[in-house]
């Protein structure tokens, strides 16, 4: 399948805003292309101090730290880790708790990062000051603790709509040592086209930070893992929450399938936990070397506009 480059467009990167490129809705080049070398990317979980967004951001260093010492390039935390998933304390206090442009309290997981040399994509709330919107984001912090940029939350649910959130206005693609590693949230899973635009943008992996509760839950993280590894033919790592947060329960489960939909790594209900996923380009290049539905004519293949985020 041979398609234009995506064109791209600058805009302006802060902690809290999406920085790097703005792909506008094109379809890459090399669907079948498989990075070089291998990478692991780690999934974390763990208890949280509700709406103490200090002792959390302490609680997701100590988790870097373990992820470093696991030999992972990245490390994934559950959706809202840095508050817990209260949405009416978050909206009803959008200048405490949410995370604002070059926020200080990040600065201990910065330096986590930097002494790992482990990025992190941790779940928070973020207020765009500019617009007045709040936003379920994905923070994304660099090896070297640089605040790079953030994904927000395309696809919410009823409750998160009705609480005052605003979704995304754009897919987010992370650029790691040759990957291509597309970034969901949570209800982002259950559309089984939020992966496809990132498998369309080259994505070998699709990332998700979730709240998957002991009821519905279960099955959904039993589910959706699997289905959207398939559907895509690559990895898919989920970062879920293992105890109470808001009005949930988490059910954990935290971990990682391969391109087959075969799980490779579980931290089950560990508290705290945390998952290394081994990223194989052989298994990307093996289950994208057959008939690829990505690249079939039948295929809409305009993801979308994305923001690409590249970790150095």
């Amino acid at each position: 399948m041979s398609t234009p480059a995506a064109a791209r467009v600058d805009v302006p990167a802060d902690p809290t805003s999406p920085g790097a490129t703005h792909t506008a809705p094109t379809a890459p080049v090399g669907l079948r292309a498989a990075p070089v070398a291998p990478i692991r990317v780690a999934a974390g979980q763990a208890t949280l101090v509700p709406l103490d967004v200090p002792a959390n951001v302490a609680t997701a260093a100590r988790l870097v730290a373990r992820a470093g010492d696991a030999g992972a390039a990245l490390l994934v935390l559950p959706e809202l880790f840095l508050t817990g998933y209260d949405l009416p304390a978050i909206v009803g206090q959008p200048r405490r708790y949410p995370l604002r442009p070059d926020d200080s309290r990040l600065d201990v997981l910065a330096a986590a990062c930097a002494r790992a040399r482990t990025a992190a994509v941790v779940g928070a709330a973020t207020h765009d000051p500019e617009r007045g919107t709040l936003h379920i984001s994905a923070v994304v912090l660099g090896r070297d603790g640089a605040r790079l940029g953030r994904y927000d939350k395309q696809h919410l649910d009823p409750a998160e709509r009705a609480a005052g959130f605003t979704p995304g206005r754009a897919g987010c693609t992370l650029a790691l040592d040759g990957w291509r590693l597309g970034l969901g949230i949570c209800w982002d899973a259950s559309f089984p086209g939020h992966a496809l635009a990132a498998g369309l943008d080259g994505c070998q992996a699709y990332l998700v930070s979730a709240m998957f509760d002991r009821g519905a839950g279960v099955r959904k993280r039993a589910l959706l893992g699997p289905a959207r590894a398939w559907d895509n033919a690559g990895y898919v790592v989920v970062a879920n929450h293992c105890a109470r947060s808001g009005p949930y329960v988490g059910c954990g489960g935290s971990g990682g399938w391969g391109p087959d939909g075969t799980l490779l790594a579980d931290a089950g209900l560990d508290d705290p936990g945390l998952a290394v996923v081994p990223l194989e380009p052989a298994a990307v290049a093996e289950a994208r070397a057959g008939d690829l539905p990505l690249a079939d004519p039948s295929v809409d293949a305009r993801p979308g506009p994305r923001e690409l985020i590249t970790v150095a």
